[in-house]
């Protein structure tokens, strides 16, 4: 009996060990960036458009919704997440969707810090002015 609590023992003082690395990692921890939301608003005109554009400080995913349209949010927009060009003041859309109603989620994945641009816009089916609400999440 007393064989069998000394091998038990030596068994765990085993498993114990191999578990242990002598070496310290002094590594920190990578900390994610911090996720920021920015909210726009505006107006739009039959025929018109909308852009904003949105720093991103590095890499992750990004969101955009289409948060409020009024007066009638049975209409659909043409809603768009693109690149944002300073140089020519151009929104080059990259995840645009043309049949848009409010609630529409548009997500991308960026691969570091740049400009992005989300776009609200007229696709023929306005009769009216539109208020809009849009808001960007991202790192």
């Amino acid at each position: 009996m007393q064989r069998a609590f000394w091998g038990t023992l030596v068994l765990v003082a085993a498993v114990a060990a191999g578990g242990c690395d002598n070496e310290l990692d002094n590594t920190p921890p990578v900390e994610p960036p911090p996720t920021v939301t920015e909210t726009f608003t505006g107006t739009i005109n039959v025929n018109g458009a909308a852009t904003h554009t949105v720093t991103i400080a590095a890499a992750g995913t990004v969101t955009a919704t289409l948060t409020e349209i009024t007066p009638d949010t049975t209409i659909a927009v043409g809603f768009a997440l693109g690149t944002w060009n300073p140089t020519l003041s151009v929104c080059q859309q990259v995840i645009p969707n043309d049949n848009a109603l409010q609630g529409q989620l548009l997500t991308g994945n960026v691969s570091g810090p740049g400009q992005l641009c989300v776009r609200i816009y007229d696709t023929g089916k306005l009769t009216g002015a539109l208020n809009y609400s849009v808001s960007v999440t991202h790192p």
